[in-house]
């Protein structure tokens, strides 16, 4: 099924989508990689906030190749979800409303995502280039020493993306 859906999104529309859906996001999403994921369950760690509210949202396992004069951002292709993972399952249950990366999941992440309804969506790895095309404003909003890893806030309008992990947390990867 093809979708049109607005993010962040609610729970009880999370719990519409189902595995192979083809879904086009708009709205707000945030990009962190592996260094930005660190700092963030460190900063947990400490009883320190993060550094925007997770609540709901959808965090693109992507860090952006730089900007070519007139665009917004540069190629920004997934990257392999699975780096992410040994931090997924705590950020899931605080709230985080869903991924976009490529590859498979850890057994305690697709646990964490049935806990707690959550998705997690595909995008196409090689298509950074027609993604970047999706993405309509891009702003760092923290670790900005990252470099590429920082946190950014991004504005999509029709960001195309599969549902690999529905809320059931049943994978396509493990059918």
């Amino acid at each position: 099924m093809t979708r049109h859906m607005t993010v962040p999104m609610s729970r009880e529309e999370k719990e519409t989508l189902k595995n192979g859906d083809f879904v086009y996001l708009t709205g707000t999403i945030y990009t962190a990689r592996d260094a930005a994921h660190k700092r963030m369950y460190e900063s947990l760690q400490k009883g320190e906030d993060l550094p925007f509210d997770i609540k709901d949202q959808i965090i693109y396992y992507m860090g952006p190749s730089p900007a070519r004069e007139g665009r917004v951002i540069g190629s920004a292709g997934p990257t392999t979800a699975g780096r992410m993972d040994k931090y997924t399952p705590t950020l899931l249950d605080l709230g985080l409303g869903g991924m976009i990366g490529k590859g498979k999941r850890t057994d305690e992440v697709l646990k964490a995502i049935e806990r707690n309804k959550s998705v997690y969506f595909a995008a196409i790895g090689g298509a950074g280039a027609l993604l970047a095309k999706a993405i309509v404003k891009s702003e760092v909003i923290a670790y900005d020493d990252l470099g590429t890893e920082a946190i950014r806030k991004l504005e999509v309008k029709d960001f195309p993306v599969i549902v690999v992990t529905d809320p059931s947390g049943v994978s396509l990867y493990n059918k």
